[in-house]
């Protein structure tokens, strides 16, 4: 398990770092100029452009990926050291527990935003969401040691109910499609 979880560290930082800086750079540039387009902006559905410019963008007075910038950083280097070998200690297991915690929570507020009251989704931020999700539950498992074999069920149906989320929320869109 050990091994996994420094892969799903390493791995799933670096995923999520990439995503945020992308994120900020199309935030710095919507900034410069206001008629930009940012390159997540597919269709009225998939559309990052709308999602910058509201209040839950800048939920702590500053965009937002900023957030994703330090803290995949930081979740990226204990990945590449676990993987190195190093042994850490309980402390920062203990600080990574809460960092992912609040790390899911956050993802989760925003998915339900974007779903629900925003009505658009953010490819970036999706891969966010994406990478957030196991990061959180590896830590997890390997902060708690169950002896529970079937940790990727559990990833699936995490994955499954957000997507039937996208799906209703977007149904009427989605629809139109076929």
């Amino acid at each position: 398990m050990n091994r996994i979880v420094a892969w799903v560290l390493a791995v799933g930082g670096f995923v999520g770092l990439v995503a945020s800086f992308v994120l900020t750079i199309e935030k710095i540039a919507l900034l410069k100029d206001p008629f930009y387009v940012p390159t997540c902006s597919i269709n009225p559905v998939l559309s990052c452009g709308s999602i910058m410019k509201t209040p839950q963008a800048e939920l702590f007075g500053f965009a937002n990926p900023l957030l994703g910038i330090a803290g995949f950083a930081v979740v990226t280097t204990l990945g590449v050291v676990l993987l190195a070998g190093v042994s850490l200690p309980s402390w920062v297991w203990i600080g990574l527990q809460v960092g992912a915690t609040f790390g899911v929570l956050f993802v989760h507020w925003l998915i339900y935003q974007s779903l629900y009251e925003i009505g658009a989704l953010c490819p970036y931020c999706m891969v966010v969401w994406a990478v957030t999700i196991p990061i959180f539950w590896y830590t997890t498992l390997r902060n708690i040691r169950p002896s529970f074999q079937y940790h990727s069920v559990v990833l699936i149906l995490w994955y499954l109910v957000i997507g039937a989320g996208v799906l209703q929320a977007f149904w009427f869109y989605w629809s139109t499609l076929v």
